[in-house]
């Protein structure tokens, strides 16, 4: 059976630290209750010393949740302790978080003292936490520069004193992890009471090895792991949640598991993404929008065939609904022709090689194509019979010029060209459609809007005209505004033809 690994969400403290994030109380309790829901075990509230607004978020979170123990951060300070017991006095399930700094640079150049009188001040810290609250945890600061004979030291004396949770952090992400790992391993083996206490890690992402170091740390004995969502946090961030869950998920080999409900992650990211600002890099594992997306030819054929031939995890797993294949020049007609039938058309080879061909050259002017323009293709496909076909349009326009459009049309097999001024280049280039098709029409409405957004988006135009008392409606889309307006010009006087 394999070992529970106890998820320390430190989302509303240590991610909140970044610049732009903060939250206000109502927000925090919406974030918590999310955490609530998704299985975390503890969730850290706050630093209730450092504001007046924190020690309130402490307080309402504590009523607002149930299940997961509440957490309050502290110095390993009397007072910091006390305002914390203060503020969990709601908790269900309450945890003071006291700590000092460990290595020779935060003893000797921040707290200008030596490594003895740090051991007395932690003993304190966690004795006097003891009186207010069962659960204590000990956090060494700076614990991956910290030598390892020292750290054991301060790791033995705290739980001694009453330590439920000793963290080991790499605060400022330095650890490479197999030095995180044997950090961890030291203290398992040379630490006499290290079984009356559950090991944490808690890691930085500074040179972008947190979610290793924090893997490395279980598997050499740490059974709690501090993590926030989007690996939000100080600097570079803090460990991501998503990883480390997903990671012992997928591993199937690894005897660990946590109790987080992986199908809500996907909520939850977006969630504390759209409350503190800050938008998820595209290419971020798990809740990235990128991180089920395929718009390589070759790997969307794989996918499509079976999806584990490029992926290691269910986007279904993540609370995604399917993978995307994002059509862009690199696709291919497979992932075409299956775009094509998720939106309910249904073509033969021949007409998808018709359609690939036009969605390539939409392709080359595109970053990439969505649905909307998959329909105008489509419309395009079914419209190819059309008695008029645009097969030139030459416009020349500007401050000091006057506009002029020359317009080759092929009318029932018949190849007609005119030239026409206007008071712009549309205006312009419908004249000189006019003269060819020798219909009288008048403009009645003419709307021009972007499909989605991008200045290399399709421009959607939607035309209808009067002739004889009767209207008729034309449509087309183009990178190309000026070309889209006169295909849609040209596809309502079609119909009058």
């Amino acid at each position: 059976m394999s070992e529970k690994v106890f998820v320390f969400d430190t989302t509303l403290r240590d991610g909140e630290q970044v610049p732009g994030c903060q939250l206000n109380t109502i927000e925090k309790i919406e974030v918590a209750r999310g955490l609530e829901d998704m299985g975390v075990d503890i969730i850290e509230a706050g630093f209730p010393i450092s504001s007046p607004g924190d020690f309130n978020s402490v307080v309402e979170i504590s009523k607002a949740v149930n299940n997961p123990t509440i957490c309050a951060l502290t110095r390993a300070v009397k007072k910091d302790i006390e305002v914390a017991a203060e503020a969990l006095q709601y908790a269900k399930h309450k945890r003071i978080h006291t700590g000092i700094g460990t290595s020779y640079y935060h003893i000797v150049h921040k707290l200008n003292s030596n490594q003895d009188e740090i051991i007395k001040r932690a003993v304190d810290a966690v004795k006097y936490a003891r009186k207010f609250v069962d659960d204590v945890e000990f956090y060494a600061e700076d614990a991956g520069r910290t030598e390892n004979e020292y750290l054991a030291k301060v790791v033995e004396a705290v739980i001694a004193a009453g330590a439920t949770v000793v963290n080991i952090p790499d605060t400022t992400g330095y650890c490479l992890p197999d030095e995180y790992g044997d950090k961890i391993s030291f203290l398992v083996n040379n630490v006499s009471n290290i079984d009356k206490a559950i090991i944490s890690t808690h890691c930085h992402n500074d040179l972008g090895m947190a979610t290793a170091n924090t893997l490395m740390g279980i598997t050499h004995g740490a059974r709690q792991v501090e993590v926030t969502i989007n690996g939000l946090g100080e600097r570079a961030g803090n460990t991501s949640l998503e990883e480390v869950v997903m990671t012992l998920k997928s591993h199937k080999d690894l005897p660990y598991h946590t109790d987080i409900n992986s199908k809500k992650i996907h909520k939850i990211s977006r969630l504390v993404s759209t409350l503190m600002r800050m938008p998820v890099q595209a290419n971020k594992a798990i809740v990235g929008r990128n991180a089920f997306a395929h718009s390589s030819g070759i790997h969307q054929d794989g996918v499509l065939k079976k999806r584990e031939n490029y992926e290691i995890i269910d986007p279904k797993d993540v609370g995604i609904k399917e993978s995307s294949i994002v059509l862009t020049a690199r696709s291919g007609r497979a992932a075409l022709k299956h775009r094509l039938e998720v939106l309910g058309y249904k073509f033969n080879k021949e007409e998808i090689g018709e359609i690939y061909h036009r969605f390539l050259d939409l392709a080359d002017k595109k970053k990439d194509i969505k649905d909307e323009d998959l329909k105008v293709l489509v419309g395009k496909a079914a419209n190819e019979e059309s008695p008029i076909k645009l097969e030139l349009l030459q416009v020349v326009c500007g401050k000091s010029s006057v506009p002029m459009a020359t317009v080759r049309l092929k009318i029932n097999g018949d190849i007609l060209s005119a030239t026409a001024s206007g008071n712009g280049p549309i205006d312009a280039a419908f004249s000189a459609v006019k003269q060819l098709v020798k219909r009288k029409v008048r403009l009645e409405e003419f709307l021009i809007q972007a499909i989605t957004r991008g200045s290399d988006d399709l421009g959607k135009v939607h035309i209808q005209i009067e002739n004889r008392g009767k209207m008729y409606y034309g449509f087309s889309a183009n990178t190309d505004i000026i070309t889209a307006s006169v295909e849609a010009f040209i596809d309502a006087v079609a119909k009058i033809i």
